[in-house]
């Protein structure tokens, strides 16, 4: 089984709203055993749109990563999310 990652860059818009997300959230990422490697913390942008925050979270592999985004638990926390972030997610299988 091949790790997969959840790698986020996101910059909060609305800091009230978005704190509805990160209440939820958590909940998910648990159940899904997800484990951060990166959130939030000093980061350089050499390419690209600069992003405020930059997550990245290892799950057992892309079955179970898809999964928890998927899930009705972390769908609800992103309902919080929405209009209250700029954000690029993606999940990328490990070597």
């Amino acid at each position: 089984m091949m790790s997969a990652y959840w790698i986020a860059h996101v910059t909060v818009t609305d800091p009230e709203a978005y704190a509805g997300y990160q209440a939820l959230a958590p909940a998910a990422f648990a159940k899904y055993g997800a484990e951060f490697l990166a959130r939030g913390g000093a980061s350089e942008t050499f390419e690209g749109a600069p992003y405020q925050r930059h997550v990245i979270i290892r799950f057992a592999d892309l079955a179970t990563a898809r999964a928890c985004y998927q899930s009705p638990e972390y769908q609800q926390a992103w309902q919080h999310r929405l209009g209250a972030c700029d954000a690029h997610v993606l999940i990328v299988e490990g070597v």
